[in-house]
């Protein structure tokens, strides 16, 4: 074994401490560069861990397989060890760090064992920027490495600026054996630590995405006076040329990347939107009292299925080159296919590497995926490399209800805008292993990426109020409202621009709208319908709120709020119950 050298002894010192309890063959400190990248390919390619797609169609793309049983983020395997479990708070799994080092270790002992293990300096965030963090991700999963050079800024640069601060996340992961009993993704907030194992699947082991981005940086955040958030963040330029940022929380799978490449539509010329970031924002109070945003990532780990030339074609045409694919289906000449992708295709090989049999399920499991860089977006905006990030205009929730939620609504203040964020319930989708269709808390999105106590979590949030008059409004939209026949009611995608106008319209003081007991909501003149194809009722129909249904869902709130005790921030109940009181007057003047 041979190890290159670095200048920060920490570093050194822990690598070679993971060395000599992994047993590895072999130690690869990355350099980031094209010429590595090409060498690692090349082993992939040999050793069956990635198969190469249609040369002529799809140059430089590469279909990676994962394990059956290891297809989506595992959230009961996943566990927040601090020394305190108060800290962990009710919302993640808790062991303590003593007991989560000792049963991982156990199953990391000689775990690389003829493998070689890769040394992954990496930086999220703009290289340069202030509010940009370090990690290294120590793994044995060559897959990962090539991925990890998408997300982020990994490499020469990411040490040399890691040997410049003195300051990173460690991260350790081996595939193991996959089997999903010795499968662990264990976060030690108080050591910036983050160790893996059993899992070569995307959320699990691209360590620097949800576990370091959210989980760990969330705990930064709280300490050092910031937001880490699963966020997108969208710049909307109108017609005379201003653009404005929205920072915008959805749970996997429901809209974000196609929220983050919205294309306008025909009816709305002169309309322009940049993507910063589709999946995670890090949010910063600016000496000017704004909430500036930068996105931590470099690439894109989007969910496949359902990318098509209809819902997202930004997405769909960044895909033609340089992709690493994840459990898609296969065409007969090879190109990546996936349903909704196009009507023209037909897969003759499923994700498990079989002939396609449609009585046997999709072709592409439904958490399929796709890494890319971000530089390949169309609408990317040439303020994602910005250091300082972007301004804050707007922040939006939102989620899959079918019922309840109308198509927007403005928060009161901040302070009921923390509430609109922590009460968020959306119906679950395939990014996470157990039942689909279930309505679930999710607040701010972040419910199963929060790294502390929620309840300290919603605290920190509402301590904004106190530190800035400048902060961003807050809205809830809800695209997927559905009829009595299960139809959804709202056309979306693109036509989703004329609620983001009404929401920016708000925050310059230029759109009306009327109050009512969840918030303040557009009249249905005040939304751009123009040559739009839908119906006067329908759009009352979404604009419409049932008091009674929404008494019940604030009686749901409370029982989850509940589950949080002494921690509960006095200012949400209040916000809960001046919410009650609205909707009871509006039941009594009925």
């Amino acid at each position: 074994m041979q190890l290159m050298t670095t200048k920060n002894e920490a570093l050194q010192a822990w690598v070679e401490e993971v060395a000599q309890l992994t047993k590895p063959d072999r130690i690869h400190w990355c350099d980031g560069s094209d010429a590595e990248y090409k060498e690692l390919l090349q082993i992939a390619l040999a050793t069956g861990d990635l198969i190469e797609l249609n040369k002529e169609t799809h140059p430089s793309c590469y279909l990676h397989r994962s394990h059956p049983t290891d297809v989506a983020r595992t959230e009961h395997l996943t566990f927040i060890c601090t020394q305190n479990r108060d800290d962990a708070g009710p919302n993640n799994n808790w062991i303590s760090p003593a007991e989560g080092h000792d049963k991982i270790d156990s199953l990391f002992d000689g775990c690389m064992q003829g493998r070689t293990m890769y040394v992954l300096p990496y930086c999220m965030g703009p290289i340069d920027s202030p509010l940009a963090r370090c990690g290294v991700e120590i793994t044995d999963s060559l897959y990962v490495v090539l991925s990890m050079r998408v997300m982020t800024r990994m490499g020469k640069a990411a040490l040399a600026r890691i040997e410049r601060d003195g300051n990173f996340v460690r991260g350790l992961h081996s595939t193991g054996d996959l089997s999903p009993e010795r499968r662990f993704i264990m976060h030690f907030p108080e050591e910036l630590m983050i160790k893996s194992i059993g899992s070569g699947y995307g959320g699990n082991a691209l360590l620097g995405k949800k576990c370091h981005a959210l989980r760990i940086a969330s705990w930064q955040a709280k300490s050092e006076g910031w937001l880490a958030e699963h966020m997108l963040i969208v710049g909307i330029q109108n017609p005379e040329g201003l653009t404005r940022y929205v920072a915008a929380a959805f749970p996997s799978a429901c809209g974000k990347t196609n929220l983050a490449m919205l294309i306008p539509p025909a009816t709305m010329p002169g309309w322009k939107v940049w993507t910063v970031g589709d999946d995670i924002a890090w949010l910063h109070l600016g000496e000017d009292g704004q909430l500036w945003a930068i996105n931590p990532e470099a690439g894109f780990f989007g969910v496949a299925p359902g990318t098509g030339p209809k819902t997202n074609p930004t997405a769909l045409n960044m895909l033609d080159h340089d992709t690493i694919f994840t459990n898609v289906g296969v065409t007969a000449d090879k190109q990546p296919w996936w349903e909704g992708k196009n009507k023209s295709e037909v897969p003759v090989i499923d994700w498990k590497g079989n002939p396609f049999d449609p009585a046997g399920g999709p072709a592409a499991h439904p958490n399929s995926r796709f890494t890319v860089a971000a530089r390949q977006c169309a609408s990317a905006s040439e303020r994602m490399e910005d250091p300082a990030g972007v301004p804050i205009s707007a922040i939006v929730f939102g989620g899959r209800r079918a019922e309840l939620a109308p198509l927007v609504f403005e928060a009161r203040d901040w302070k009921h805008g923390v509430l609109v964020g922590a009460a968020v319930a959306s119906e679950t989708t395939a990014a996470a292993t157990g039942a689909v269709g279930v309505v679930r808390r999710d607040p701010m999105a972040m419910q199963p990426f929060c790294g502390y106590n929620f309840a300290d979590y919603w605290t920190h949030w509402l301590g904004f109020a106190e530190k800035s008059s400048k902060l961003p409004k807050v809205f809830h939209v809800n695209w997927f409202r559905q009829d009595g026949n299960g139809n959804f009611i709202w056309p979306g995608f693109g036509e989703n621009l004329r609620v983001i106008e009404w929401i920016l319209g708000r925050c310059e003081g230029t759109a009306n709208a009327v109050e009512t007991p969840i918030g303040y909501m557009p009249a249905p003149s005040d939304l751009d319908t123009k040559n739009l194809d839908i119906e006067a009722d329908t759009i009352e129909a979404l604009l419409s709120i049932d008091p009674a249904a929404w008494q019940k869902e604030l009686d749901d709130i409370r029982d989850y709020f509940n589950k949080y005790g002494e921690h509960m921030p006095r200012a949400l109940w209040d916000e809960l119950e001046t919410t009650r009181e609205a909707l009871e007057a509006k039941l009594a003047a009925a």
